[in-house]
């Protein structure tokens, strides 16, 4: 093999699906964990970590064959990979890109992890929070002002 050839990193195309690029180096699998992804959906998906990146030194992909993302699926990634970019996928071809954007209000995609909140009572309450930063995320709850981080989101999937 030449040097060249050695270097270069090989990853079939998917014909249909969703491409998730520029995920945070190492967060592929939670990426993979809140969009509900057990392997067990009888799909291809293939899941690369620490790619070299000339934008972020390393980074991380999921491809997922026969499925495009919703947008509350797209603000979940959003929470944990800031910088990703979702690329549609149909007959082999980009059809959409998009990069992610984190809302500045987020409603009904995690809950607050402070158990006295409101928004986990019983009271017809939707969660809501408050993007304090992206990075390092920072969640602030609409009713109680808990502040939560990137470990309480990830506790919730």
């Amino acid at each position: 093999m030449s040097e060249t050839s050695e270097t270069m990193l090989y990853v079939s195309k998917i014909k249909d699906g969703t491409v998730i690029d520029h995920i945070t180096g190492g967060h592929a699998l939670d990426v993979v964990k809140i969009l509900g992804i057990t392997g067990k959906e009888n799909r291809i998906i293939t899941i690369a970590m620490n790619v070299p990146s000339k934008r972020f030194k390393v980074k991380d992909i999921v491809k997922i064959e026969g499925r495009e993302l919703n947008p509350k699926e797209v603000h979940k990634i959003a929470l944990l990979a800031p910088h990703a970019t979702i690329n549609i996928i149909r007959n082999y071809k980009v059809v959409e890109k998009q990069r992610v954007k984190l809302p500045s209000v987020i409603e009904g995609i995690v809950k607050c992890a402070n158990p006295a909140c409101i928004s986990n009572s019983n009271e017809p309450v939707q969660p809501k929070f408050y993007v304090k930063s992206e990075e390092p995320l920072i969640l602030k709850c609409h009713y109680c002002g808990y502040m939560m981080d990137k470990n309480d989101v990830l506790k919730q999937f």
